[in-house]
């Protein structure tokens, strides 16, 4: 099933067609992102954290836990999400935004002005620090769909949203979301990733699950719009690696009505996974193996059932498989995931202390923050690490496997079918 268009209701032409017709935006003016005249090749870094319990901790752990694995990046990306920081706003989208001047802030507030109700409008707050320069300028918005605009379009609050942050990344000069989901917020830009913490008062935040990256660029600019995490609703990804099927990701996503424009691989991972686990609802384990799914000599030797689901995804989602090097997070309402490519060519390396799970790319991390791990272990390829927030709503569908006749129900939009899951052993 694929986004039916807004029409009139919402524009989803090209920036002069608009223009023209809403008078919102002003004079065509320079694109602000460019792809890279080169290439480096290289490494970043990655942490995820997740409280089981529910109890919030400080960003500052966070800020730790990346300060350590400073030599995976260069300095020219860093970036957060955290989870549960907003709870005075918890039912309210937060847009954390970045602006590249004025115009830009203009045209973007002019899309929320129209298709939303603003509640709190306000500058991100930040601090001088040393290796911070040429930031945009940096505002967050609590908002949520005006309802009389979201009863015209017949979608759902989450679509609307989606929507919208295509509309603005791809036809909004100089704006980028940098964050859509609610109690959430993704705090990034150009600096190791103890600079960039230090910039957003991060300390100040508490949140139950936090993840973290360390960029080391490789085929696109170090430039804030495109460093980690990348996001979209409540979904961040931070992602170590090189996803090379990013052509041919992209493009099928576009037939669900996503736009890859902020230049980097790790976005397709993040509309993936919304695609699979919000839209087409398929339980986290299904979406994973989706992912990355298990070689082909690897089905053969499974079990009857087990094979008849496997080959059933890699025939529906096919397009959707990464492929390449990564090792990810998934943060989330609810939790988080971290998953490796199926040959596992990244490092990624878990622990558990009581109720606290965490991930990175080095086993330093998480000696800097748990004092005891109870099991420090290095997941297999292509087998995820699931942390969830007990007493939280789990915002995916299920947690068994589906069965091979059940898979395509996702592409047909057949809801009924998904309901029924069995379980393969």
């Amino acid at each position: 099933m694929t986004y039916e268009p807004l029409l009139e209701r919402m524009p989803t032409t090209k920036l002069p067609t608009f223009a023209d017709r809403e008078g919102v935006f002003g004079a065509e003016r320079p694109r602000y992102a460019e792809e890279s005249p080169f290439k480096i090749h290289g490494g970043c870094g990655l942490m995820g954290i997740c409280d089981e319990s529910g109890t919030h901790m400080s960003g500052e752990i966070a800020i730790r836990a990346m300060a350590v694995q400073r030599d995976r990046g260069n300095g020219l990306g860093g970036g957060y999400a955290g989870y549960g920081i907003y709870p005075e706003f918890p039912d309210h989208f937060c847009f954390h935004m970045m602006y590249h001047d004025i115009k830009a802030k203009e045209d973007a507030e002019a899309v929320f002005d129209r298709y939303f109700v603003v509640d709190l409008a306000e500058p991100m707050s930040t601090r001088a620090v040393k290796g911070i320069s040429d930031a945009p300028l940096l505002w967050r918005y609590f908002l949520n769909p005006d309802p009389h605009k979201l009863e015209g379009t017949e979608m759902s609050a989450e679509d609307f949203v989606v929507h919208t942050v295509m509309l603005i990344n791809s036809t909004v000069d100089g704006a980028f979301v940098a964050s859509s989901g609610k109690n959430m917020g993704a705090f990034k830009g150009v600096g190791f990733p103890e600079e960039i913490g230090h910039y957003y008062l991060l300390e100040e935040y508490e949140g139950h699950t936090w993840v973290g990256h360390n960029r080391f660029p490789t085929n696109t600019p170090g430039w804030w719009g495109g460093a980690h995490p990348f996001t979209l609703l409540d979904w961040a990804i931070v992602h170590n690696g090189e996803i090379s099927s990013y052509g041919i990701n992209s493009r099928y996503l576009e037939a669900f009505g996503y736009k890859c424009t902020l230049g980097t691989d790790t976005e397709v991972a993040a509309y993936l996974f919304d695609l699979m686990l919000r839209r087409h609802r398929l339980p986290l384990e299904l979406a994973c193996k989706a992912l990355a799914s298990p070689l082909w000599s690897e089905i053969d030797r499974m079990p009857a059932e087990e094979q008849a689901v496997m080959r059933s995804l890699r025939a529906v989602y096919g397009p959707g498989m990464l492929n390449g090097p990564f090792a990810i997070v998934l943060g989330f309402n609810g939790g988080m995931v971290a998953l490796n490519d199926r040959i596992k060519l990244r490092p990624l390396v878990a622990a558990k202390q009581g109720s606290m799970v965490m991930v990175a790319s080095e086993e330093s991390a998480m000696r800097e923050v748990l004092d005891a791990p109870d099991r420090v272990w290095m997941p297999n390829a292509g087998e995820p690490v699931i942390a969830r927030v007990r007493d939280m709503t789990w915002p995916i569908h299920g947690d068994l496997h589906l069965s091979a006749s059940e898979v395509s129900c996702a592409m047909t939009g057949v809801e009924e079918s998904c309901e029924t899951v069995v379980e393969v052993s």
